[in-house]
């Protein structure tokens, strides 16, 4: 018999990118909306920006710490 055991996730580190601030900004609040039904609020958010080599366009990324309740 196969047994089935639910866990609660502590922390999670999610990582985005995008080439408009906007664009990143849409995808984490989305992100958010999405682990508030997993009870996780943001801890911390880590972003920087970096230039593309293949475009040359500004290349927005940031790391989302979110953490249970």
């Amino acid at each position: 018999m196969m047994q089935f055991k639910l866990e609660r996730i502590e922390d999670k580190v999610e990582f985005f990118e995008a080439f408009d601030i906007k664009r990143l900004e849409k995808l984490i609040d989305e992100q958010i909306e999405n682990n508030k039904a997993l009870l996780l609020h943001v801890q911390s958010v880590h972003h920087q920006v970096t230039l593309d080599p293949t475009t040359g366009k500004r290349l927005y990324t940031a790391a989302v710490h979110f953490k249970a309740k």
